[in-house]
């Protein structure tokens, strides 16, 4: 059995989706039963979901933030705006398309960015029950919880580097823009999470 790709591809996109297609390949006849075109608004109507949810989610953090650390949160609310307009500048100036996949890595960027903030306002209300004055409880809790911060976003950016080095290698040339997203996500929230909330 052979198959011809035909269309306005260069070689490497016609074996980046060759390997697509054997990726997942059984050993059963193809027997062809329909063939359909679907149009670009399909995956228009997709990505327009995607930012809807996506601005749905974000409006739950920022709530979320705001009830459970009320000042705090506040601020975190303000550090995690200029977080977003820095990220989308960024994506401008590369420039970064978003596709689905990358959409999806700056929203979990988003929720990981407020993962920083959550770990330091715990910190930060530990050491206000063991007595200590607000400036020193604020000194304490960002330093004490910048351990675990870092831990976290490294290991999550060597799996975004990992993605984005072997995602042409196995036909899932998708997951760069996933990986770069979410990669340029957790390190500019390393740096509003403990710098711009500071």
């Amino acid at each position: 059995d052979q198959g011809v790709i035909t269309g306005q591809f260069s070689r490497d996109e016609a074996e980046s989706l060759a390997i697509q297609m054997r990726y997942g390949e059984l050993p059963v006849p193809l027997k062809v039963v329909d063939v359909r075109s679907i149009s670009a608004s399909l995956g228009q109507d997709s990505v327009r979901s995607s930012v809807i949810a996506g601005f749905i989610g974000m409006g739950a953090v920022f709530l979320f933030m705001l009830f459970m650390y009320r000042i705090p949160g506040l601020l975190a609310d303000l550090a995690l705006v200029l977080y977003i307009f820095f990220n989308l500048a960024i994506y401008k100036v590369m420039p970064v398309t978003l596709t689905l996949a990358g959409i999806t890595g700056f929203l979990l960027s988003v929720g990981m960015a407020v993962d920083a903030n959550i770990l330091i306002f715990e910190r930060l209300k530990e050491e206000l029950r063991s007595g200590r004055s607000p400036r020193l409880a604020v000194e304490a809790g960002f330093s004490r919880a910048w351990p675990a911060i870092l831990d976290s976003n490294l290991t999550t950016l060597i799996s975004c580097a990992v993605l984005y080095v072997f995602g042409n290698q196995f036909g899932a040339s998708i997951v760069k823009g996933y990986a770069l997203t979410l990669g340029i996500g957790v390190l500019l929230s390393m740096l509003t999470a403990v710098f711009v909330t500071r």
